[in-house]
C-alpha cells in the first residue's frame, strides 16, 4: 500500500495503537494534527492521517511491527526542527519519537554516552558537564532539536569545522527496520569488520527506519576557548579572511559569518548579542584547544581579519560575552521571525575559494527577484545558509522567493558546490536531485534504500525523485 492510496485513520486502527501507547497518544483529529503540518521550514504543509507517540522502546517496536502487518507508510519525526520538509507525513501515519528521551549511561572514562533518539542535543551536554565533556555537534537548533533527528540528517553545527559532523560522533546504533527487524549497527568498542551499514543509516532522513538507541562518542571540553567578533565594511572583506585563516593552517572550532540584514534583525531582537548594526558583515571566529599557544593563534586570526580589511577584533572578555555572541549567532532565525511572516532557510555548499563570488551572484539574484536576502553561515566550510523573509500569502511574492532561490541553488552547483551541508534533501531539494546526480546514481540511491525498506514505507516521497525508482508518485508538494 503506497502513501497516494493510504485510507485515512479508521477506528480499528486507532484502537489497535491506542492498545500499545495509550490513548492519549494517538491523534486523529484535524486539530490535534495541525502540529504536525509543518517542520521548521514553514512554506510547506502536509496533515498526517494519524498520529501516534510511543514513550518507550518496546512500545515503538510494537508500533511499527503493526504497522508492517497493515502494510501502512509512516514518517518518522522528532522535535521537528528540520528545515527541509523530511518530517511530514502527507496522509500517512506520523510516528513521534519525542518521548524517548532517557540517557540511559555516560562512560566517562571511555568518553561515550547511549541515548535514545528524543534526547535533546543540548540535554546531553548539559548531562555530560560535570564529567568534563561535552557532545560537540551543535545546530542552530540544538536547545530543541534530538540526536535521533541529528542522526537522521547528520546535522552539522558552527563547530562541524573542527569536530565533524554527526557522522564523526555516533559510534553504533540499534535501528528499527520498517519491517519490525531489530538490529545493531557498528560497535560501541570500536571499528567492526564488514560494511559499513552505520554509516549508510546515518543521514538516510528516516528512508531506512528508526534508531531505537545510539551510542555517541563525547568530547573532553577544551583547556582554553577564545571567541573574537571581527565586522567588516564589505562581504568581500570578510570572505577573504576566512580564505587567509584557513591558508594560514589554521583550524578554528568554529567560523561563523553574518551580513548586515541579519545583523540587524539579530540586534533588534531579544538575542542582540552586540554586534555593531552599522557592519556590512561580520566574523564569530572561535578557536580552542590546550591553553600553551591559544593565545598566539587568537593574534593571529586578528591580524588576518585586520589586514583583509576588518574594522575592528574584539575578544569575548569572560564566558557570559561568549555565549552571549553565540546565542546572537544561534538565534538569528528566529530574529528574522519579526522581519516578516514567513521565511526561506536555505543550505547548499560551495568551496571557500568560490565564497566571493557566489555572496556576490546571490546579492545579483536578490536584485533581479527583487527579495531580501539575510546571509548567514558556516564560513570556515562554505556551508551556506541565504535566508529570505516573505509573505506567503501573496502569490507574486512567494514566487519570485522560490525562482530567486532555486537561481541560488543552480549557481552554487554550478561553482562546484552541492545543494545541502546538513539540512537534507526532504522535499525541498528534490527538484535539484537530478541536477547533480546522474539516473544511474540516484538508481544505485534507491537500490540502498531497498535493502533496509524494500516496501519504501518509510518516509515516502523523500530525499529520492520517485521517477528515479521507477515508481513515479509525486511528492508532497504544498508549497502556501
Amino acid at each position: 500500500m503506497t502513501a497516494s492510496t493510504l485510507p485515512h485513520a479508521d477506528a480499528a486502527l486507532q484502537a489497535r495503537l491506542a492498545a500499545i501507547v495509550g490513548e492519549r497518544r494517538v491523534l486523529v483529529r484535524a486539530g490535534e494534527l495541525r502540529t504536525y503540518e509543518s517542520d521548521g521550514l514553514p512554506g510547506y504543509h502536509a496533515r498526517p492521517s494519524i498520529g501516534v507517540f510511543p514513550g518507550t522502546r518496546d512500545e515503538t517496536i510494537a508500533v511499527v511491527r503493526l504497522l508492517a502487518e497493515l502494510g501502512m507508510p509512516f514518517v518518522p519525526r522528532g522535535a521537528g526542527t528540520g528545515l527541509s520538509g523530511g518530517a511530514l507525513a502527507e496522509g500517512v501515519v506520523l510516528l513521534g519519537l519525542h518521548r524517548l528521551t532517557r540517557i540511559i549511561s555516560i562512560d566517562a572514562e571511555d568518553q561515550r554516552a547511549l541515548v535514545e533518539p528524543g534526547v535533546v542535543n543540548a540535554a546531553l551536554s548539559r548531562a555530560a558537564a560535570p564529567f568534563g565533556l561535552h557532545y560537540a555537534p551543535d545546530p542552530s537548533s540544538q536547545t530543541a532539536c534530538t540526536i535521533g533527528g541529528n542522526v537522521a540528517e547528520n546535522a552539522g553545527g558552527p563547530h562541524c569545522l573542527k569536530y565533524g559532523v554527526t557522522l564523526n560522533h555516533v559510534l553504533a546504533l540499534t535501528a528499527l527496520l520498517p519491517n519490525g527487524d531489530v538490529v545493531t549497527l557498528g560497535n560501541a568498542d570500536g571499528e567492526c569488520e564488514g560494511y559499513d551499514l552505520l554509516g549508510a543509516f546515518i543521514g538516510s532522513e528516516g528512508c531506512f527506519g528508526v534508531a531505537l538507541d545510539v551510542t555517541v562518542r563525547l568530547a573532553r571540553n577544551p583547556q582554553a576557548v577564545r571567541t573574537l567578533l571581527a565586522d567588516f565594511s564589505s562581504l568581500d572583506a570578510a570572505a577573504h579572511a576566512v580564505s587567509a585563516i584557513v591558508a594560514a593552517g589554521i583550524v578554528p572550532a568554529a567560523m561563523e559569518m553574518m551580513d548586515g540584514p541579519t545583523i540587524q534583525a539579530v540586534e533588534a531582537s531579544i538575542y542582540a548579542a552586540g554586534y555593531p548594526v552599522d557592519a556590512a558583515a561580520i566574523l564569530l571566529i572561535e578557536l580552542d584547544g590546550a591553553a600553551a599557544g591559544i593565545d598566539a593563534d587568537a593574534d593571529r586570526v586578528a591580524a588576518f581579519c585586520r589586514e583583509a580589511g576588518a574594522r575592528g577584533v574584539r575578544t569575548a572578555s569572560d564566558p557570559a560575552e561568549r555565549a552571549r555572541l553565540w546565542q546572537g549567532r544561534k538565534k538569528a532565525f528566529g530574529a528574522m521571525g519579526r522581519i516578516s511572516p514567513h521565511l526561506v532557510v536555505q543550505d547548499a555548499v560551495v568551496p571557500r575559494t568560490k565564497l566571493p563570488a557566489m555572496l556576490a551572484e546571490i546579492a545579483r539574484v536578490a536584485a533581479e527577484y527583487r527579495v531580501k536576502v539575510c546571509n548567514v553561515f558556516h564560513a570556515g566550510d562554505g556551508n551556506l545558509h541565504p535566508n529570505i523573509g516573505y509573505d506567503a500569502t501573496s502569490p507574486d511574492e512567494s514566487a519570485r522567493v522560490h525562482a530567486a532561490m532555486a537561481a541560488i541553488m543552480q549557481a552554487c552547483v554550478a561553482a562546484g558546490g552541492t545543494i545541502t551541508g546538513e539540512h537534507g534533501v526532504g522535499i525541498d531539494k528534490l527538484p535539484y536531485m537530478d541536477s547533480l546526480f546522474s539516473p544511474a546514481t540516484l538508481g544505485a540511491m534507491c537500490a540502498l534504500r531497498d535493502v533496509f525498506d524494500p516496501a519504501r514505507r518509510a518516509n515516502p516521497g523523500k530525499v529520492v525523485p520517485m521517477h528515479s525508482c521507477r515508481e513515479w508518485h509525486a511528492a508532497p508538494s504544498a508549497r502556501s
